[in-house]
């Protein structure tokens, strides 16, 4: 098996885990290269030269930031994506339950389950887990990577009380499919897949693999009401409330006036107008064995 370990020395703190894990897999026989990211979009580069080397696996040591620019580069290949969680929220490893020791993180190269998924597009930037519009973008847009790496998730909360007491409504014209839509929205989400921020479910009916993308917008104004969709999100009933709806779709081209920020995976890639798209099964990942909890509708790879 030849195997590329993408690491991100700016991601976290785990060294000697990362370490362990490169060790195990050289004790299992595996073909392996080390390379090290140096700055942004070192790692699309080496995803993407990776892939074009034949390499079976891209095991990305680091956060979401660093899966999404391995993503960025592996697309429509067949060089699978692995993780080992050592950043700063590590979503999809929590959401697929990929765990923190080096030793078994390690042996999913062999006994995990290999999948086809889908990806988003927001314009030209794929996106693993999710894409957002207005509020958490201006958020993703001021937290730093010092900040990140000394508070962890805890810059995104202080940040975010922040900026959710002064953001206003933002005029935004949305298709959805053809379905034309006028609103004023607080922010959008558009996911494809359903853990956001690596606590929440915000678009909980999404599924990694059916060709789809879940876009939840959220209306409403006023301080009490950011709050009140702040619990339901919560208690997971957002949902249910009448300034919330919930779509599923193949494309969504948004507007907005002003122009406001769009982030995925957690970092700022630009502003509005953007057009949002699924990317139908772009992506071979590696996961624990098992049905995913519902994440995912067609069998692994045999």
């Amino acid at each position: 098996m030849r195997v590329v370990l993408l690491v991100n020395p700016e991601a976290g703190m785990r060294p000697a885990a990362i370490g362990a894990l490169e060790e195990h897999l050289r004790a299992r026989g595996v073909s392996l290269e080390r390379a090290v990211t140096a700055r942004r979009g070192d790692g699309t580069t080496i995803a993407r030269q990776a892939a074009l080397a034949g390499a079976d696996v891209l095991l990305a040591c680091g956060g979401d930031g660093t899966l999404n620019e391995a993503v960025n580069g592996l697309a429509g290949t067949e060089t699978a994506l692995a993780t080992f969680p050592a950043g700063t929220m590590n979503v999809w490893a929590r959401e697929v339950g990929i765990p923190t020791d080096p030793v078994r993180a390690a042996a999913l190269l062999w006994d995990g389950d290999r999948r086809w998924i889908d990806l988003g597009r927001a314009g030209d930037r794929y996106f693993l887990l999710m894409a957002g519009v207005g509020f958490d973008a201006d958020v993703a847009a001021q937290v730093t990577r010092p900040e990140k790496r000394r508070w962890g998730p805890l810059a995104y909360v202080g940040r975010g009380v922040v900026t959710a007491v002064r953001w206003p409504r933002q005029r935004m014209w949305l298709n959805l499919d053809g379905r034309a839509l006028r609103r004023r929205l607080l922010f959008v989400v558009v996911g494809n897949t359903r853990l956001y921020g690596g606590v929440v479910n915000i678009t909980d009916r999404a599924v990694a693999d059916d060709g789809l993308l879940d876009v939840c917008l959220f209306g409403g104004q006023g301080l009490a009401e950011k709050l009140f969709h702040a619990l339901r999100v919560v208690t997971r009933r957002h949902t249910r409330h009448r300034t919330v709806e919930y779509y599923r779709v193949r494309q969504l081209t948004l507007v907005t006036r002003p122009r406001v920020a769009v982030q995925v995976d957690g970092d700022t890639i630009g502003q509005t107008p953007m057009t949002f798209q699924a990317a139908v099964r772009a992506l071979k990942v590696i996961v624990p064995r098992g049905p995913g909890d519902g994440l995912f509708l067609r069998p692994p790879e045999r």
